[in-house]
C-alpha cells in the first residue's frame, strides 16, 4: 500500500469531521481543499490525476439543480408555502409531518442539500415565532430531506455519483426507489411522532392562509423543474438537462443573476470538488483493495449476502462519509453478481446512512449551522434518533429493493 494516499485521506478526514480545530480556523470545504492540495504536494496524485478525479458530471448537476431551486426562493415561494403549512397544520404534530413529507418530496427533485439551504431559515423562524420545540422540527427537515432524496438520481450528491459511475438510468432507478422513499418517509414520520410525543403536544396559533402560493413566476419555475424530470425519465442526459433547465430560467425570469448566485451554496460544490481529489488519492493507495480482500461485499451471495452489503455500505458511509465511501468502493462494484442492483443498493444505503449521525450528510450540517441561534443540533441528541431511523429505513428499503427484483 502507498502510505501517501492514506496520510492525505486521514488528514482530510480530521479536517472535515472536526467542526473547527483550536489551532487553525478552517471549515469543512476548506478542509477538503487542503486535502486536495496535499494529495498533489505529497505525490499521492499527479496534477493531471487530481483534475481527472473530480466527477464533473456530479458537480454540474448539483450546481444546476441548486440553481433551479434558487428561483423558488427568490420568488418567495417557500415563505408563502410556509404560511399555508402553518395555517393548515394547526398542531405541532401535523407540522412535523408536513416538514418531513414536504422536504422529502422536494428533495427528490432539487436535492436534499438545496432544500435544507432554502428551508432551514423558515423552520428556524417557526421555532422562534411559535416557541416550538427545536429538536423535532430540525430533525424533521434534515432527515426528511435525506430520506426522500433517495427516490431519484438527482436527489442527492451520492445518488448523482452512483448514477454517473454505475451508468444508471433515471426511469428504472425511479421505479425501484420511489416505493423505498415513500416507505422511508413513513417510517421517518412515525419515529418522530414516537420519539417526541410529549414535545409535540398542543396547538399552533391560528394564522390566515396566503391568498395564493404560486405566482406566475414560481409556476414557470416549477414547470421547468417538472419538465427536466420528464426529460430525465425519457432518458435525457442528467447534467445537461438540469443545466439547460437552469439556463431557461435565467433567460425567462430575467432576474439579476447576482441574486441567483447568492442562493447557491458554493461551499458545497467546493467541498465535493476537494473531496473527490483527496479520496481518489486514498483509492490509489491500495488500502481499499486490502480491506475488501478480507471483507468481501456480498460474501456467499443470495439475499443475506446483499443485506450484508447494505450493512457494509451503511457503516462505511459513516466511517468515511457517504460520497467518499462511494469513491472508495467503486472498484469493487464491478465484481458483484449484479452490478446495477449493487449500485442501487449503494445509493440507498449511502443515502439513509446520512441520517445515522450529524456528520453523515452535508444536509444535516447545513441545518445545524443555519439553526445555531435556536440551539442547532448536537451530535449526541441527533445520534439517539438517527441510529434507529437509519437502521430501520435501510433494512426496509433493502428488503423492498430485493423483493421486487
Amino acid at each position: 500500500m502507498a502510505w501517501r494516499g492514506i496520510v492525505v485521506f486521514a488528514i482530510t478526514y480530521v479536517l472535515v469531521a472536526s467542526r473547527r480545530l483550536r489551532f487553525i480556523r478552517i471549515d469543512r470545504p476548506a478542509g477538503a481543499l487542503v486535502g486536495a492540495v496535499l494529495a498533489v504536494a505529497l505525490g499521492a496524485s499527479s496534477p493531471a490525476e487530481a483534475a481527472e478525479a473530480v466527477d464533473k458530471t456530479t458537480i454540474i448537476l448539483l450546481f444546476a439543480v441548486m440553481g433551479m431551486g434558487a428561483y423558488l426562493s427568490i420568488d418567495g415561494f417557500f415563505e408563502r408555502a410556509g404560511q399555508l403549512v402553518i395555517a393548515r397544520a394547526k398542531t405541532p404534530r401535523r407540522l412535523v409531518g408536513a416538514i418531513v413529507w414536504g422536504s422529502g418530496l422536494l428533495g427528490a427533485v432539487i436535492t436534499n442539500d438545496a432544500v435544507c439551504v432554502l428551508a432551514a431559515p423558515l423552520v428556524v423562524m417557526w421555532i422562534e415565532r411559535y416557541r416550538l420545540p427545536r429538536l423535532p422540527l430540525l430533525l424533521a427537515l434534515a432527515t426528511g430531506a435525506n430520506t426522500g432524496s433517495v427516490a431519484t438520481l438527482v436527489g442527492n450528491p451520492q445518488n448523482m455519483l452512483c448514477g454517473s459511475l454505475g451508468g444508471l438510468r433515471f426511469a428504472p432507478f425511479l421505479a425501484h426507489m420511489l416505493p423505498v422513499a415513500l416507505v422511508g418517509l413513513a417510517l421517518n414520520h412515525v419515529l418522530l411522532l414516537v420519539f417526541f410525543a410529549k414535545e409535540l403536544r398542543g396547538e399552533l396559533p391560528v394564522e390566515p392562509a396566503p391568498a395564493r402560493v404560486f405566482t406566475a413566476r414560481s409556476a414557470v419555475t416549477v414547470g421547468v423543474i417538472l419538465a427536466t424530470v420528464a426529460i430525465y425519465t425519457a432518458g435525457g442526459n442528467l447534467a445537461f438537462t438540469a443545466l439547460a433547465g437552469f439556463v431557461v430560467l435565467l433567460l425567462v425570469h430575467r432576474a439579476e443573476p447576482a441574486r441567483v448566485w447568492e442562493k447557491i451554496d458554493w461551499s458545497v460544490l467546493l467541498f465535493f470538488g476537494g473531496l473527490f481529489v483527496a479520496v481518489d488519492a486514498f483509492a490509489r493507495s491500495g488500502a481499499a483493495e486490502w480491506v475488501f480482500a478480507r471483507v468481501p461485499l456480498v460474501g456467499e451471495g443470495g439475499v443475506l449476502g446483499w443485506l450484508r452489503a447494505a450493512g457494509i455500505f451503511l457503516l462505511g458511509s459513516n466511517v468515511v462519509t457517504n460520497v467518499p465511501f462511494i469513491l472508495v468502493v467503486k472498484g469493487e462494484m464491478a465484481k458483484l453478481p449484479d452490478a446495477t442492483l449493487g449500485w442501487e443498493l449503494l445509493a440507498l444505503a449511502s443515502t439513509f446512512a446520512g441520517n445515522l449521525t450529524l456528520l453523515g450528510s452535508v444536509a444535516n450540517v447545513i441545518v445545524a449551522e443555519k439553526a445555531e441561534r435556536v440551539g442547532g443540533l448536537r451530535f449526541g441528541e441527533y445520534l439517539r434518533f438517527g441510529v434507529p431511523l437509519a437502521v430501520s429505513t435501510t433494512l426496509a428499503g433493502a428488503g423492498l429493493l430485493l423483493l421486487f427484483r
